[in-house]
């Protein structure tokens, strides 16, 4: 059994390693990478904070057999935490202890997903005792359903420091960026002399460039003898500042079950979209069924819990939805966040999506809002997309300002690595 080296990242503690000897403290960072089951190879017995480091990693990701709740074991260990809720509780606070955040969310995550832990986050004390982060929401969005009374508060609480975290991490650079590119697309032909564009005009104007006679040559010593102008015939400038919405934005996100961190994202884009005025915002999440969330994007808790993680996927139903909604296609941008597992009807999909773009209609499909690496998603679908003009990739949380700036502007997306593409 093997462990990552950020298995064993842990907290500047009391104890200072640089007094062992190198050949001692060198063994002793083998044995916490490799594990109980290489004691032996090792010949380092682990005293103190490191074997309790070690139990707290062996509960999680140990083999053999004859654990004890606490971690330690009679002779072999395995993995597992027992059912005891107890056990677990201990568990959570020893991993917060010796480890940092990040890496406790990595924990936390293993736990769940291996040892099945999901049905311990419906007890409250469980819920105060993890360490909130993207992936623990989804996984309580997907439990919401099951989860009783007594627990939805605390999770509401849980959910809600993830998002106000979010929040304050991308909500101003969010505003920063698509303010500007919303003033930078508002052009208008009969600018104000203080409105003009000046950059814009002279390049729009360069095939009027006339070349003139040079004045008296007593001023002009070392010329060549001539000069020139750009006549203005048309003049570019910035629209001026108006109450009335900019540019419509339309976020469709799949809310299938493998989407869940993009969900939450989405959520908290759609809150920060939403109160600027100059943006009209429509949020629109859907599996099988079709749900309109734009009337709680107040508050995205709300929004997150008004999902229901998990089911199938009818992306065509979905679009028809957010294409029967726009009444300016031409100031209108679609965002369709989704894997494009497909189980509508896929030439109708993207005969949809083509009718939107050939209406105006910036298009703009993610298949991941998230952190993560490349997603899983469905090739031949984002092939044809991109054959519409409408490339599929991957995109961070701090991309995607970038990426409603250029749809906003009508620029080519900034793709963030064309090997996820398809």
């Amino acid at each position: 059994m093997n462990r990552t080296p950020g298995e064993t990242e842990e907290r500047t503690t009391e104890r200072t390693v640089s007094d062992a000897p190198p050949d001692a403290e060198r063994l002793r960072r083998w044995r916490m990478v490799l594990g109980a089951d290489s004691a032996d190879s090792t010949g380092c017995t682990l005293t103190g904070q490191d074997a309790a480091m070690d139990g707290a990693l062996d509960a999680l990701y140990g083999g053999g057999a004859g654990k004890k709740p606490n971690g330690r074991g009679t002779g072999g260990r395995s993995a597992g935490l027992g059912a005891s809720a107890p056990s677990v509780a201990r568990w959570l606070g020893d991993i917060r202890t010796y480890f940092p955040s990040s890496v406790v969310q990595v924990m936390q995550r293993d736990a769940i997903e291996r040892l099945g832990l999901s049905a311990l986050l419906l007890e409250p004390e469980m819920l105060e005792a993890v360490e909130p982060d993207v992936h623990l929401v989804g996984t309580l969005l997907s439990l919401d359903k099951a989860m009783p009374e007594t627990t939805k508060e605390t999770a509401r609480a849980v959910v809600r420091k993830v998002v106000e975290d979010l929040e304050r991490r991308l909500e101003s650079r969010t505003r920063a960026t698509l303010t500007g590119a919303l003033d930078r697309s508002a052009r208008i032909s009969r600018p104000r002399h203080r409105d003009i564009d000046w950059d814009r005009t002279i390049r729009a104007n360069l095939k009027n460039y006339l070349t003139l006679p040079a004045p008296d040559a007593a001023t002009t010593a070392g010329s060549t003898g001539t000069t020139g102008t750009v006549l203005p015939e048309r003049l570019v400038g910035y629209g001026r500042s108006s109450r009335s919405a900019k540019k419509d934005i339309v976020l469709c996100v799949d809310q299938s079950g493998s989407m869940a961190a993009s969900v939450v994202y989405a959520s908290v884009f759609g809150a920060v979209l939403a109160s600027m005025r100059t943006l009209s915002t429509r949020l629109v999440v859907f599996d099988t069924a079709v749900v309109d969330l734009t009337d709680q994007l107040d508050d995205p808790v709300d929004v997150l819990f008004g999902t229901q993680l998990g089911g199938g996927t009818d992306i065509n139903r979905a679009l028809a939805y957010c294409q029967s909604r726009i009444i300016r296609p031409a100031d209108t941008v679609v965002v369709l966040i989704s894997d494009l597992y497909e189980g509508g009807i896929r030439d109708e999909m993207l005969k949809r999506v083509a009718a939107m773009k050939a209406s105006g209609v910036q298009f703009v499909s993610l298949l991941a809002l998230s952190d993560e690496g490349a997603p899983a998603y469905d090739h031949e679908h984002a092939a044809a997309l991109g054959a519409l003009g409408a490339p599929a990739f991957a995109c961070t949380p701090d991309l995607f300002p970038d990426v409603m700036a250029a749809a906003i502007e009508k620029r080519p997306l900034p793709i963030p690595d064309k090997e996820y593409q398809p």
